[in-house]
Parts: structure tokens; C-alpha cells; sequence
């Protein structure tokens, strides 16, 4: 009897899709180059140069390695993060993904000085720590390393629902991530056994070498592509890194 496939991998494969992904033609293109769509957004950036970061790096090289790795198109190590907060983003001017009381034609440049001002003095829920429980084609899916971790990840959320003036639809359900690529093509099916087996050993490596996933203290950033989020204003903290 064959063997059912993965939850990690259903997403990504051809028999389980009639059109093309989701972020194709705005996000990126077929050719592999990131297209304008900016936003801003809340995450923690990967510690740089930690032995947690390069377990990571390890896990994306392997990914990279396979044969049909052309299939994704890999964002920047720099710009390695937990998204712990979905900000505003260009092609998703719509409610519940924007805040009630301003204009949905606003800027993307004027709703990032709001909610730089709108988080001024905010007091962050605490610090927290990650771990990795799943490898996909784009990269690990992460919770909070313990059930305390995870309650304070939640608080976050919630206490950051208040500035931004939303909830997402998955507010309470939402997969924390760390992006390694996207897909421009759906995986072939005859693929699957070869993938399965990588992300099979690359969470047993992370398990290993990095049962936790050493990260920044989250900062609302902003971004123009998936190429790099400058973080403007660490959270919690009444340090601006930089002015909008």
C-alpha cells in the first residue's frame, strides 16, 4: 500500500494544485527575481553568526543542493526571520488585513510613520524562545519552544492587534515560519520520496544542533521586497533604530 504523503509536503505538489502559487507574479516572477511589493511587518531576525544560525543555513544549503531546487527561488540569508506580527502589505489593501480607521489607498511610506507612532512606548510581552517541529519546501515551520514560550508569543499577538487595529482571519491559528524560498513550480510527484527523506534527516539535524532557534527581540520593520527588512523600532524598547 503506498504510503500517504506528509502534511509538510501536500501543499507543494503538483497533483495537489491547478493553478499557479499563490505569490507568483507579485511577489516574484518565473525567471527568479523578487518583484516590488512593499509593507512593514513585525519579526525577530536570526541571531547571526549563532551555532543555531548556521544549523539553519545547513538545513537551506541541503535544500539548495537538490536537484530540482530550481524550482524555488531562495530569499537572502539576511533576511532569515519569524514573521510574529503581519503588518500591512501593498496587494492586500482590504479589511480585516488593514486597520478600520484609515483610508485603504494610504501609502505604504504613511502607514509605516503611523504605526511607528502608534508603537511608541509599547511594552512587549516578554522574551521568548523558538524551536523548529517541521521542514518544508519554503523553509521551518517553528512554535514556541515550550507551552509557556508559546503563551507568550500569543500575548504578543494579541497586545499587538491593538496598534496595528486588526485580526487576521488565522489570528489564533497562524503557522509561524521561517522563509527559505518560494515556489515557482509545484514539486513533481516522483519527487516526493527524495524530499521527504531530506526534511526527514534535516529535523532530526535540528533537533539535534539547534533544539532551539536563537533569535532578536521582535522589531517592527519594514521592507520593499523579501530581500531585506529593516527593523525601525526594536519593541519594548524606547530605542528607535532608525527613522522612517
Amino acid at each position: 500500500m503506498p504510503t500517504s504523503i506528509k502534511p509538510s509536503l501536500a501543499p507543494y505538489t503538483a497533483s495537489n494544485n491547478s493553478g499557479a502559487p499563490r505569490h507568483l507574479g507579485t511577489r516574484y516572477d518565473t525567471n527568479g527575481n523578487f518583484l516590488q511589493e512593499p509593507g512593514n511587518t513585525v519579526v525577530c531576525h536570526l541571531v547571526s553568526g549563532s551555532a543555531s544560525e548556521r544549523a539553519v543555513l545547513e538545513v537551506r544549503d541541503r535544500m539548495m543542493l537538490m536537484p530540482d531546487a530550481d524550482k524555488l527561488i531562495f530569499t537572502p540569508v539576511s533576511s532569515l526571520h519569524m514573521t510574529l506580527f503581519q503588518g500591512i502589505i501593498e496587494y492586500r489593501r482590504a479589511l480585516p488585513y488593514w486597520p478600520e480607521d484609515v483610508a485603504l489607498d494610504t501609502s505604504i511610506d504613511e502607514m509605516t510613520r503611523l504605526y511607528l507612532k502608534r508603537l511608541e512606548g509599547f511594552e512587549g510581552r516578554g522574551p521568548f524562545k523558538i524551536k523548529v517541529i517541521a521542514v518544508t519546501p519554503v523553509g521551518l515551520t517553528v512554535t514556541g519552544a515550550t507551552d509557556e514560550d508559546e503563551a507568550i508569543i500569543k500575548a504578543w499577538r494579541d497586545a499587538l492587534s491593538v496598534p496595528f487595529g486588526y485580526r487576521h482571519p488565522d489570528h489564533d491559528t497562524y503557522v509561524f515560519h521561517i522563509t527559505f524560498a518560494y515556489l515557482i513550480d509545484w514539486l513533481a510527484e516522483d519527487r516526493r520520496p527524495a524530499w521527504e527523506g531530506l526534511f526527514d534527516d534535516c529535523l532530526r539535524f535540528l533537533e539535534w544542533e539547534a533544539p532551539v532557534i536563537e533569535i532578536h527581540p521582535p522589531a517592527f520593520c519594514r521592507f520593499n521586497d523579501m530581500n531585506r527588512f529593516e527593523e525601525l523600532l526594536v519593541l519594548g524598547s524606547a530605542v528607535r533604530e532608525a527613522a522612517a
